[in-house]
C-alpha cells in the first residue's frame, strides 16, 4: 500500500507542469501550504500584488499530512510553553491560537468548506498522564481558555485516568481546506507557481528570487515552507524535525466522539472524518532516527487491532514538522532589522492554528497592522534565550550524528547519500522510501529530488 494521505487520495491530482517566473511583485510567498496562501490571500485583499512559488503542488507538505484539528486543546503543549515563558507570554500564544481557529471558521464557512465541530480531548492513561494532564489545565486556564475542564469520563474503548476537555473546537479535511483557500487567492489576483522550486534569494527589500524556472523581484519575500530553505537566521539549528503516522479505517459507524491526543508516550491521537472513518495517528521520532519507520506504523496497526477490532485499514502516511527549541512559533523578519525577508514555521503539530495566526502576524507586519498577541511569535527576542538549554541539545545531539554518521561512510558503507544541505549523512526511510537526514529534517526521493527541509539541491549521483 503506498503512503498516500486520505485528504490526497480524496483529491487526486497529477504533478504540476512548472511555469516560467519572471516579473516584479509586492509579495513572493515561498511554499503553497496554509500558512503561504493564507498569507497571499490576505495580501491580495489589501491590493498587494503576490505571487505564490510552490515547489510541488498546492497542499504537498505538512498541511496535506496533518491530522487537521482545529483546536485549542494541543496536548500537552501549554505546560510546555508555562514551563519556559512568563505568564504573559503563555496568555499571548492562546491568544494567537484562539485568532487563528475564528479566523480559520469563518472562512470555511463563507467558502463553503466542510468542517465538523468536536469535543477535543488530551487524555491520560497512566497516573503520570494524569499529572501531565493536570498541569495542562492548569496551564491552559493561566492562558485565559476558562473553558477547559476535567473529565474523567471518557467513551474510548480503553482505560483512561482523566483528560482536558473543551467543546465546539473543529475538524476538517485539509487539502479541501487549501484548495479553497487557492482558489479565493487567485480571485484576488494571486498567481500560484507550482512545480517551481526556490533556489536561492539575493537581496532583501527588493530581493530577486532565483527558481528552476526563472527569477521574480519581490519587495518582501515571506518564505512559508516550514523549515526556511534558506540559512540566514539558522533556523535549521533551533529546531527539531519531527515526523509522526497516520492510519485511516473504515469503521462501523462513528468510532469515536471527538479529537483525542494522549498525555502519555507513545502519543496516540484519534478523530473521526466523514464516511465512517477513523484517524488513527502518534507514534513519532526525530527525522532520520535510526529507527524502522516502517516498525512505528505497525505498532500504531496492532494497537488499533487491539482497540477497535472492527476497524478495516484504507491508508497509511506520515507528515512532518518543526519543535522549536523555546516551544513557540516564530513569524516575522529572517535576521533583526531585515524586514524584506520574513519567515514562519515551527508550530509543534499545532500548523492549523498558529499557521492562520503566523499569517496574521506576517500580514499585519507588512501592512502595518498591529496584533497583540504577534510578540509571542517575534524569531528575535528574548524567548529565544529561554530555549537556549535546548538548544544546545539538540545540536549537540546534531554534532554526534554528524561524527556518527561520517564513521559509518568511511568505514565502506557507500550507499548512504550525502545531504546536500550541511553534509549529513541519510538514512534509508523504509516506509517512506525516502533518504532522510537525521541532522535537519532535509528528505530526498529515490532519484535524489528534494522532497521537503531546507534543502534545496538533488542528491549528487543518484538516478531514477
Amino acid at each position: 500500500m503506498a503512503l498516500t494521505s486520505l485528504w490526497h487520495d480524496r483529491h487526486p491530482r497529477e504533478e504540476p507542469v512548472p511555469p516560467a517566473i519572471a516579473g516584479d511583485w509586492d509579495v513572493v510567498v515561498v511554499g503553497a501550504g496554509l500558512t503561504g496562501l493564507t498569507t497571499a490571500g490576505l495580501l491580495a485583499r489589501a491590493g498587494k500584488s503576490v505571487l505564490v512559488i510552490e515547489a510541488r503542488y498546492v497542499g504537498a507538505g505538512t498541511t496535506g499530512g496533518s491530522t487537521a484539528k482545529v483546536s485549542l486543546v494541543q496536548g500537552t503543549h501549554y505546560s510546555k510553553i508555562d514551563r519556559r515563558h512568563p505568564a504573559s507570554v503563555l496568555r499571548e500564544y492562546a491568544d494567537a491560537n484562539a485568532e487563528g481557529l475564528a479566523w480559520l471558521v469563518r472562512f470555511c464557512d463563507e467558502h463553503g468548506v466542510d468542517h465538523q465541530r468536536r469535543p477535543s480531548y488530551t487524555y491520560a492513561t497512566t497516573p503520570q498522564g494524569h499529572r501531565s494532564v493536570l498541569a495542562e489545565l492548569e496551564a491552559m486556564h493561566k492562558a485565559g481558555l476558562e473553558k477547559a475542564t476535567l473529565d474523567e469520563d471518557l467513551d474510548l474503548p480503553f482505560p483512561t485516568t482523566g483528560a482536558v476537555r473543551m467543546d465546539d473546537q473543529v475538524q476538517l479535511d485539509p487539502v479541501e481546506l487549501v484548495g479553497a483557500l487557492a482558489a479565493d487567492a487567485r480571485t484576488h489576483g494571486v498567481v500560484i507557481a507550482e512545480g517551481a522550486r526556490v533556489l536561492r534569494v539575493h537581496g532583501h527589500g527588493p530581493s530577486r528570487v532565483v527558481t528552476e524556472a526563472g527569477d521574480a523581484g519581490a519587495q518582501t519575500v515571506v518564505i512559508a515552507t516550514n523549515m526556511p530553505m534558506l540559512d540566514r537566521g539558522a533556523f535549521f539549528a533551533r529546531a527539531e524535525p519531527a515526523r509522526s503516522y497516520s492510519l485511516a479505517y473504515r469503521t462501523p459507524g462513528r468510532a469515536v466522539d471527538g479529537m483525542y491526543l494522549s498525555a502519555d508516550q507513545p502519543s496516540r491521537s484519534l478523530r473521526d472524518a466523514p464516511g465512517d472513518v477513523l484517524l488513527v495517528g502518534g507514534d513519532g521520532h526525530k527525522v532520520g532516527a535510526n529507527t524502522s519507520e516502517r516498525q512505528h506504523l505497525d505498532k500504531l496497526r496492532a494497537w488499533t487491532a487491539e482497540y477497535f477490532p472492527g476497524a478495516e485499514e484504507t491508508h497509511a502516511w506520515s507528515a512532518q514538522d518543526y519543535l522549536p527549541h523555546h516551544a513557540l512559533p516564530y513569524a516575522g523578519p529572517i535576521l533583526p532589522g531585515v524586514g524584506g525577508i520574513l519567515v514562519a514555521g515551527g508550530y509543534s503539530k499545532w500548523g492549523l492554528t498558529n499557521g492562520v495566526a503566523a499569517s496574521l502576524a506576517l500580514a499585519g507586519r507588512i501592512l502595518h497592522g498591529h496584533q497583540p498577541w504577534a510578540a509571542a511569535y517575534q524569531p528575535w527576542s528574548t524567548h529565544e534565550l529561554r530555549g537556549l538549554p535546548g538548544s544546545l541539545k539538540l545540536n549537540a545531539e546534531v554534532a554526534v550524528e554528524m561524527t556518527t554518521g561520517w564513521a559509518r561512510k568511511l568505514a565502506g558503507s557507500d550507499e548512504a547519500p550525502v545531504c546536500t544541505h550541511l553534509g549529513g549523512v541519510l538514512r534509508w526511510n523504509d516506509a517512506e522510501e525516502s533518504w532522510d537526514c537525521p541532522l535537519h529534517g532535509s528528505r530526498f526521493a529515490p532519484d535524489g529530488a528534494v522532497l521537503e527541509g531546507p534543502a534545496t539541491c538533488p542528491l549528487r549521483n543518484k538516478t531514477a
